[in-house]
């Protein structure tokens, strides 16, 4: 369910994000790529996603990434996240196919949500916003579960 009202947040679940700022709330059911080969794999070879979907990418240790966009058919946005769960950049629309790669712009990126591109601007998904999820857990998460 993608929803921008108050009432979104309910218990952390791995197969779910739940993203926040002064825009309103947003929920993605997401698969989560917390694995090398999965990482590497990505959203490559799909031809679609539902608008409420997304794959979150997470990193054992904060770090300095990027992407690129071969063998991927959908524009995506790539939001990037520090180990709080603040989002510190938004790349929106980037183009399938495309083999420049993309850069958080930080060495501390704890993980990255993929969603479908275009949709971080219609919510309002802006650097500070946080994002909710267990992953962020062992830290100091910005918005605990």
């Amino acid at each position: 369910m993608l929803s921008a009202g108050a009432a979104v947040a309910g218990p952390c679940a791995d197969d779910q994000v739940t993203l926040r700022g002064d825009w309103g709330q947003a929920r993605f059911t997401i698969e989560l790529a917390d694995e090398p080969d999965e990482r590497a794999q990505g959203l490559m070879n799909r031809e679609s996603m539902a608008q409420s979907a997304g794959m979150l990418f997470v990193y054992p240790e904060p770090k300095h990434v990027g992407f690129w966009m071969k063998n991927t058919l959908i524009p995506l946005d790539m939001i990037f996240i520090d180990p709080t769960g603040t989002v510190l950049k938004v790349h929106a629309n980037a183009i399938p196919h495309d083999e420049t790669p993309i850069f958080g712009d930080s060495p501390n990126i704890k993980a990255v949500l993929e969603i479908n591109g275009g949709l971080s601007e219609r919510l309002g998904i802006v650097p500070g916003s946080e994002l909710r999820h267990p992953a962020f857990e062992n830290g100091a998460p910005a918005w605990p579960c």
